[in-house]
């Protein structure tokens, strides 16, 4: 029952069950979130908060979405981190937070004047955060460790953290914004100068990104943990915990700023957290240039293989090469044609992330596997895509060569490489209208484009490891060596795929 092999194994590593009770147990979570809202604020009191907090989430939102353009997530990941911060973390918040204010009047003079106000004060500031943060993390955590193909570095940690962080103050925005409503129909207050309006002012105008700020803290712990390379294990412990303390205490200073008067919290919003906030928006852009940096420097081991045109890495690398790429087969071939543009985009960076992670050691057993299925799409929408891109390779400059690193000692597996001559060049064009190429029989590789009918492509590539090198001949002049370290695998040829290239496993 306990074993590898057990029942209860079995029934761990069912997805269809561990999604299905995922899935009951954030609507059980939504439910009882929903039910103590209500009675907190009332019917009316809650749809007015709902109105009103729903106001900045597709905002935020699409900041975040903009923010992972280079390699969207799945949407299953970013409806689960919301769900979660809007129901689980916000109910363990709720339920945590109740019993520590309770623990906190027992132990403060209740008696005195000031008593009450204190254990407010002391639990906004020091307890809040830490209850808050801490469940909001698990979401973070379990994307990391549940979907770790698609949890590639820092802009996927602020992503996923900030969108947890999106669904948390959502719903405690429709409890202050629906008690708010209720204290302004008690004492009569309405208009611009109600309750209700100031807090919509401070919390959905003034400071949207408040939440999502703190949480982007913990999000850029495991960012960096998933870029670090395997063998530093004490990093990729310590970093996650260091930054999830970094929120927590962000988190502090901002509920603390509330007890120093307007001017108090005018000065802290100031001087604290808008430059945090630059900070953090700095950091996240920086890290999405270097991701397509790496985009563009992965990639041209495939290209070198044949399985990419020489402009295609340069055009992946650049969001506005990909939106010329799909705006060119739109216009050409239809909107089937653009979304089979951004298919091939999307593959292609996948599979760009996956030979980083071998290079740091981080691709894990089924590195092989996933590198076959991602070729074998590319090649299966390369007719579209390819001219496409090789025309918007043009409107990108030449970027300056770049040193790369070398992978970490015993850690890469072996990628593929063509096994049989392939030195008379790829030629590519857009139809029947005048292409522009270089490359010629026996020189390497060559593309053109034009605009017309379809497209053309040359022979495929086939698989074979870096252990059986391609065979030297007159049609192959510039056959790359296989690395001293990699390992010879198994030479029994294998079919691979519908229409792709055949592997020699």
């Amino acid at each position: 029952m306990w074993g590898s092999e057990g029942r209860l194994a079995r029934v761990w590593h069912n997805k269809a069950l561990r999604a299905t009770a995922l899935t009951g147990l954030l609507s059980l979570s939504g439910l009882i979130i929903l039910a103590l809202v209500r009675e907190q604020t009332g019917t009316k009191g809650f749809l007015v908060g709902l109105g009103l907090a729903v106001v900045p989430v597709p905002l935020i939102i699409a900041v975040f979405r903009w923010l992972d353009r280079v390699d969207p997530k799945p949407w299953r990941n970013l409806v689960f981190a919301f769900a979660w911060g809007a129901c689980a973390a916000t109910l363990v918040a709720l339920i945590a937070n109740g019993f520590a204010t309770e623990w906190l009047m027992t132990t403060v003079d209740s008696s005195s004047p000031t008593g009450q106000a204190d254990a407010d004060t002391w639990g906004a500031t020091f307890i809040a955060p830490f209850v808050e943060e801490s469940a909001k993390a698990a979401a973070v955590l379990l994307l990391f460790l549940f979907r770790r193909r698609d949890f590639n570095g820092l802009v996927d940690g602020v992503v996923v953290a900030g969108i947890t962080a999106t669904g948390f103050a959502f719903t405690e925005n429709i409890l202050y914004l629906g008690s708010a409503f209720v204290s302004d129909q008690t004492l009569g207050y309405s208009g611009i100068r109600s309750t209700t309006a100031a807090t919509f002012f401070i919390r959905a105008v003034m400071s949207p990104f408040a939440h999502p700020l703190f949480t982007a803290m913990t999000g850029v712990g495991f960012g960096i943990a998933a870029a670090t390379a395997r063998h530093q294990r004490v990093r990729r412990v310590l970093i996650p915990i260091a930054m999830l303390l970094t929120a927590m205490v962000l988190h502090g200073v901002w509920n603390g700023s509330a007890t120093l008067g307007g001017y108090g919290f005018l000065i802290v919003y100031a001087l604290f957290m808008v430059p945090m906030f630059g900070l953090l928006t700095w950091l996240t852009l920086w890290s999405r240039t270097k991701e397509l940096r790496t985009i563009r420097e992965q990639l041209a081991a495939y290209q070198a293989a044949g399985w990419l045109t020489p402009p295609e890495p340069l055009a992946l690398s650049s969001m506005r090469a990909r939106g010329i790429a799909r705006d060119l087969a739109r216009r050409t071939h239809g909107a089937a044609a653009a979304r089979t543009v951004g298919e091939y985009t999307a593959f292609a960076t996948s599979l760009a992330f996956l030979r980083r992670r071998a290079y740091r050691g981080t691709a894990g057993p089924d590195f092989t596997t996933h590198e076959k299925e991602l070729l074998d799409r590319l090649w299966e929408r390369r007719q579209t895509a390819q001219p496409a891109l090789a025309h918007a390779a043009l409107s990108v400059p030449i970027p300056r060569p770049r040193r790369v690193p070398r992978p970490a000692p015993g850690t890469m597996p072996p990628p593929f490489w063509p096994a049989g001559p392939y030195g008379g060049g790829h030629a590519y064009d857009y139809g029947t209208g005048q292409g522009y190429g270089y490359g010629g029989p026996g020189t390497g590789y060559g593309y053109g484009y034009g605009y017309g009918a379809q497209p053309q492509c040359g022979a495929q590539p086939t698989y074979a490891p870096w252990g059986t090198p391609p065979p030297q001949g007159p049609q192959s002049p510039r056959t790359p060596q296989p690395p001293a370290n990699s390992a010879t695998p198994h030479t029994a040829p294998v079919p691979h795929g519908p229409g792709g290239p055949e592997s020699r496993l």
